[in-house]
């Protein structure tokens, strides 16, 4: 006879948190958003950990190279969609791990013997008007100096002239040698007034450029995640068709962690993926998923995972439910498995984060699921609104929205995510096409959902994620307890803004 649950299951919005004692120094300029990425024994610290609790989903129409970036900054991971070609997807990892942080390698570039006219269309392509002198025209050549739009005056100077003759030649030049850190460079920069600061090798070749405005940037963002070599920390999702072929080319681009990207992770293909990876590649961090109850976590832990991965259909754009009738209520799911991975640690000393992945439609069910007991949360929906997402931006009905879609969509056809050992192809759709609300850059809206956090945990009198999990009081809500936490028995006033 089939196994029944008593309870049903519950989502988030069906959840809140009652405040507890917040002591003088419960402020949020005190609360510690770090969380660990991938397993740990007790007593010692994770080889990964993140500076924000949140990383983005394992989809087209999410994770690319320049979210992967933009979300870096704010001390995030983006795991790099798997459903398009290794060497595309290793590309991708590797544009992340090469754009240091503050070093940028120059995309403006001629020849000594490029024209000024040369410059010009460059200025006009990239919109840059410093433009690096290089031996040969390319990023990475001999340099040889540097022109800016201020060396010449057009409609004055002869177009077809040589950049040779306006540059700031070489010997000119205030350089900082590879190896330079970004203070250092930036002391370089103030020292001597510059605008930018090419980093050449011992050979002379320009490796990077540094631009005083990119160090303010930098000090905009100072959670960012970065490696031991300055690089940005990126993740890329696999599956369990290729992994031999495509594990290889992610760790030779740089990649920093891998997540197996499937709907239904308590299977003997993970099992072997997790397995096979971890022999050949003893260092490599892989999590698995997704699941939804103790015995799910349970066999993925025993398998190797480096973290595990939580929900099913629970994503906005997810139609798994209503198509196969599988998946739970993402409260309860994470509740479960959260219970069992501390069961787990006081087992084995072994701490096995969990990641909490789908059902977030606001952004007090970050703080709640965190207080349920995960240690990060997947989002897609939320990254797919912002400027740093692949999509494009259109309008609708008069308003800007962003394409969106599902990994199991006709558009995606992802049918690896889906592989259940059979044909090579999605079956049927679990995955719709849609769009959501522009919602501006990805910096602006991550710092007001963190600052929410932040003060709800001050409200919960934590100040770290583990306080959280231990202080928090969470209470079941009824229909009408939802209906009124939201304005009711009033006509709100419309003060939104409509693009223009």
């Amino acid at each position: 006879m089939a196994y029944f649950f008593e309870e049903p299951s519950h989502t988030f919005s069906e959840y809140l948190l009652v405040p507890g004692y917040s002591s003088a120094d419960c402020i949020p300029a005190n609360v510690n958003l770090q969380t660990p990425v991938v397993k740990f024994k007790k007593g010692e610290k994770p080889a990964l950990s993140m500076n924000i609790p949140l990383v983005s989903a394992v989809m087209q129409s999410v994770s690319d190279d320049k979210l992967a970036i933009a979300l870096a900054k704010e001390g995030g991971i983006s795991f790099i969609y798997g459903s398009q070609t290794i060497e595309n997807q290793a590309a991708m990892v590797a544009r992340v791990k090469g754009y240091k942080a503050g070093f940028v390698t120059s995309d403006s570039n001629v020849s000594p013997n490029s024209t000024l006219q040369d410059v010009l269309n460059l200025k006009e392509k990239t919109g840059h008007s410093t433009i690096a002198v290089t031996q040969d025209g390319t990023p990475n050549s001999k340099l040889e100096g540097i022109i800016t739009s201020r060396d010449f005056r057009v409609g004055h100077a002869d177009m077809n002239a040589k950049v040779s003759e306006y540059m700031t030649p070489f010997a000119e030049l205030i350089t900082g040698k590879d190896g330079i850190t970004l203070s250092e460079a930036n002391e370089l920069i103030w020292k001597h007034k510059l605008n930018s600061l090419p980093i050449i090798d011992e050979a002379g070749k320009l490796k990077y450029m540094v631009f005083r405005k990119d160090y303010a940037s930098h000090e905009e963002h100072p959670l960012e995640l970065l490696d031991s070599q300055h690089r940005y920390i990126v993740g890329a999702g696999i599956n369990t068709r290729d992994y031999m072929e495509r594990v290889p080319a992610l760790l030779e681009a740089g990649v920093d962690i891998m997540t197996l990207d499937s709907s239904e992770g308590f299977t003997e293909w993970q099992r072997r993926a997790l397995q096979d990876i971890h022999a050949k590649w003893p260092n490599a961090k892989v999590g698995a998923g997704n699941v939804v109850d103790a015995d799910g976590f349970k066999f993925l832990a025993d398998a190797g995972a480096d973290f595990v991965k939580i929900g099913i259909g629970g994503g906005s754009i997810c139609i798994t439910r209503e198509q196969k009738g599988i998946g739970r209520g993402q409260a309860t799911a994470t509740i479960e498995v959260a219970k069992a991975r501390d069961e787990y640690y006081a087992k084995t000393g072994i701490y096995i984060p969990i990641c909490s992945d789908g059902g977030i439609v606001h952004d007090y069910h970050m703080t709640l699921a965190l207080a349920m007991g995960a240690d990060f949360v997947m989002l897609g929906r939320y990254f797919a609104r912002f400027d740093e997402s692949p999509t494009n931006k259109l309008i609708v009905n008069g308003n800007y929205v962003k394409e969106y879609w599902g990994e199991g969509s006709n558009r995606a056809r992802n049918w690896q995510r889906y592989d259940m050992g059979g044909a090579s192809k999605l079956s049927f759709e679990e995955g719709v096409d849609s769009y959501v609300p522009y919602a501006g850059s990805l910096h602006d809206n991550v710092s007001m959902s963190m600052s929410k956090i932040r003060h709800t945990m001050c409200n919960c009198g934590a100040v770290t994620i583990p306080e959280l999990q231990e202080k928090a009081k969470i209470t079941l809500v009824s229909q009408a307890s939802i209906n009124e936490g939201s304005a009711h028995d009033v006509i709100v006033r419309n003060t939104s803004l409509r693009a223009e």
